[in-house]
């Protein structure tokens, strides 16, 4: 890829990802709808013939064609872990995946992963200003990818996730005729409590799109159904409420990359980590430390991530005196976020809006104390003063409350940081979570050769 379109694609990564608003984006909104060029599906569909020929893999394989604009390394939001988790644990239940993603420019063509096939597309829109192009293009690079793939393997369902690869999906779906089945992470509604630009609408609309031509929907959480079912008005028996998983780490603790880290010495720290956007509501930390640095002089706070909002937040530090109280660090490893969340006193994630929060689930994992908003899926993985505690969502006093809780009451803290540990141990595994998405895909699957059957007898 030349030089110039790793930048653009950087841009992209800077301003635009599944956890963010879309109003930073210095690009305009193409003035006519974004849509795949019909000549070009024409031309896609009918260079495809399904023949036995083509079939290699074997029938008793369960094979799984996986769309997604991120997977590891290339991280951009919270998607990237869960395609990743989630792949692996399809993997270990005996599936075939096949994972189609955008490549950065940097990163190889293809990669077996434990034995998952990742291929890596460019957008044929490489050079594109404008992000709609661009994600156009993506999902004509997939859709070719898939159809070679499809001469050598049998897939049995396609599994997209979000938006950004619906083009895609909906037509693969059509051509490969197989069922599709989508994962929404987020919907644009949800991130901005309402659809008020041209861009957001045409988002939303993409997203119905995805959704109405889905055989089934799977969400992470009650809040989500409710949302999906308020904002698109579809029937609940469409949607499989399946949670979001973590993988277990060993942390290799005195890890050198700390080094890089803002640490003071005989002071504590509380962490938080996530994509620096409005909807996380760090600028509630920010308020917080204000009024909490002459009570809790020792106490600092270290926020993880990258996001459109990093300079703007930076910036407000400076202006307020906070620079030795509030560091943001921007990106950071798995080995470096697993050796902050051991070294923490305690983690916080305060967001305004939150489909799951697998970041809080790892905190808790980790066994921290961890206090999140009272909002959207979170509520349904903590119980308060239990496993974790609340705060109100965008209110500074509430989480300086639950914080010196815990700074005031070391043995419950150590108590409902040990229940945390404990819980999320018990209920989040990828391979628990593998297994109810298989059964969603085997009834979906089992549902259409009904169809067939009897379209055939007629």
């Amino acid at each position: 890829m030349k030089k110039k379109q790793i930048e653009n694609f950087s841009n992209w990564d800077k301003h635009v990802s599944t956890y963010t608003y879309y109003e930073n984006n210095p690009y305009s909104i193409c003035e006519q709808n974004i849509h795949l060029d019909n000549s070009f599906i024409y031309r896609v569909r009918n260079s495809y013939v399904k023949t036995n020929a083509n079939l290699a893999g074997q029938d008793d394989e369960f094979s799984i064609l996986l769309l997604a604009w991120e997977y590891p390394p290339h991280l951009i939001g919270g998607l990237a872990k869960h395609v990743y988790g989630l792949a692996h644990g399809l993997q270990r239940q005996g599936c075939r995946v096949y994972v189609i993603t955008a490549n950065p420019g940097d990163l190889e063509v293809f990669e077996e992963d434990e034995s998952i096939q990742v291929y890596r597309v460019e957008s044929v829109h490489a050079e594109a200003k404008d992000f709609l192009v661009w994600i156009n293009g993506l999902n004509m690079a997939m859709i070719q990818k898939a159809i070679e793939l499809s001469y050598q393997y049998d897939f049995k369902v396609i599994h997209a996730h979000d938006w950004l690869v619906g083009d895609s999906a909906v037509i693969l779906k059509s051509i490969l005729s197989i069922p599709l089945i989508s994962t929404i992470h987020a919907t644009e509604f949800g991130r901005n409590n309402g659809i008020h630009t041209e861009l957001q609408k045409h988002i939303h609309e993409k997203e119905h799109q995805l959704i109405s031509n889905s055989d089934q929907i799977i969400i992470c959480s009650r809040s989500m159904k409710e949302e999906l079912m308020n904002v698109f008005t579809i029937k609940g028996t469409q949607l499989s409420i399946i949670p979001n998983g973590i993988e277990k780490v060993q942390i290799a603790k005195h890890c050198k990359a700390l080094s890089n880290m803002p640490l003071q010495p005989n002071r504590q720290f509380i962490l938080s980590i996530g994509r620096i956007v409005k909807e996380k509501g760090f600028d509630t930390l920010i308020e917080a430390a204000i009024r909490m640095r002459d009570t809790y002089p020792e106490v600092y706070f270290i926020i993880a991530g990258k996001g459109p909002m990093l300079d703007e937040y930076k910036k407000q530090v400076e202006l307020l005196n906070l620079t030795d109280y509030v560091f943001f660090v921007g990106f950071i490893t798995e080995e470096v976020k697993n050796n902050l969340l051991d070294a923490c006193t305690m983690a916080v994630f305060p967001s305004k809006y939150e489909p799951f929060g697998i970041v809080a689930l790892e905190a808790m994992r980790a066994g921290i104390p961890t206090i999140v908003s009272k909002v959207g899926g979170l509520t349904e993985i903590i119980s308060h003063l239990n496993t974790g505690l609340f705060m109100l969502p965008g209110d500074a006093g509430s989480f300086i409350e639950q914080a010196s809780f815990l700074f005031e009451n070391e043995q419950d803290a150590k108590r409902i940081a040990q229940n945390g540990k404990s819980y999320v141990e018990k209920n989040f595994s990828w391979d628990t979570i593998a297994l109810k998405t298989i059964k969603v895909m085997e009834s979906i699957i089992n549902h259409q050769k009904k169809l067939d059957h009897q379209s055939m007898l007629r």
